[in-house]
């Protein structure tokens, strides 16, 4: 059985962990399999959402560090444990880390769905989704620091935009357990919900975003994010030359025609 499994479905596409053994800490083949799945997912103009979850108990406990030690981690092979920094960082840098910059070009809803464990980097891999659906079981920790390592998957770059920098180093220095609520205090996730519900409440998401008008899904995400980096000038000089693009498309006409007849509108 592969370490991931990858499946699209009426426009929602589907990466599902799958190393529930192990907690669904990370190998060599799902690092490599989550790659090609988000660049099927960015490429794929039927694909309107991506929903990331992980199969048997958890999400994701992070990296598998006895997989990593035998040279079947994050890094290439064993060489590159006992070798070279140079090694290690080139292993990082053409595996795990082509992770976040892939999705970083995926406009399309991301959502992550998260129960059980969300350790190290399993709990980064949540972060660099757009929506985070947690059970309120579920249990979080940027767990480094108890193996002596930093975040080499780009934790350190998530983790402050949503809890600010005093709490992100807390949580990365300390290895902190959360619970669900306490991780929604803080900003790391987006909804709790009751571990019996969590299939169907995310399901009931998902088919919202991807019932909703596409071209304006993606352009809103686009300007979210990049209007973290821009004045506001340019922030405000980039949305009204989308505005301007977004009501010459049909659905906009529906939406407004949808709105005047007082029905639900119908995207393509």
């Amino acid at each position: 059985m592969s370490d991931l499994l990858f499946g699209v479905e009426n426009g929602i596409a589907t990466i599902t962990l799958n190393r529930p053994e192990s907690f669904n800490a990370f190998s060599e083949e799902m690092i490599q399999l989550w790659i090609a799945a988000l660049e099927d997912v960015r490429d794929d103009d039927s694909i309107r959402v991506l929903l990331v979850k992980g199969n048997g108990k958890s999400f994701c406990a992070g990296g598998d560090v006895k997989a990593m030690m035998a040279g079947k981690g994050f890094f290439e092979s064993q060489e590159d444990i006992t070798s070279t920094a140079l090694a290690r960082k080139n292993s990082l840098w053409k595996k795990i880390q082509r992770i976040p910059l892939i999705l970083e070009e995926i406009d399309k809803p991301v959502v992550c769905q998260m129960h059980g464990y969300a350790m190290g980097a399993g709990l980064d891999m949540g972060l660099m989704c757009d929506i985070r659906i947690a059970a309120a079981s579920a249990k979080f920790s940027e767990s480094y620091i108890n193996v002596g390592i930093v975040p080499g998957d780009g934790g350190a770059y998530f983790l402050p935009k949503l809890v600010g920098v005093d709490q992100a180093l807390d949580l990365l220095w300390t290895a902190r357990v959360l619970s669900a609520e306490e991780a929604k205090e803080k900003g790391l996730v987006t909804f709790v919900v009751a571990d019996e519900e969590l299939d169907s409440f995310v399901q009931a998401y998902i088919e919202k975003l991807s019932s909703g008008p596409q071209e304006a899904m993606r352009i809103i995400k686009r300007a979210v994010y990049q209007s973290q980096t821009m004045s506001l000038r340019s922030s405000l000089d980039y949305i009204s030359s989308k505005m301007g693009i977004v009501t010459e498309l049909p659905d906009y006409k529906e939406g407004v025609s949808a709105l005047l007849e007082k029905r639900k509108a119908e995207f393509d």
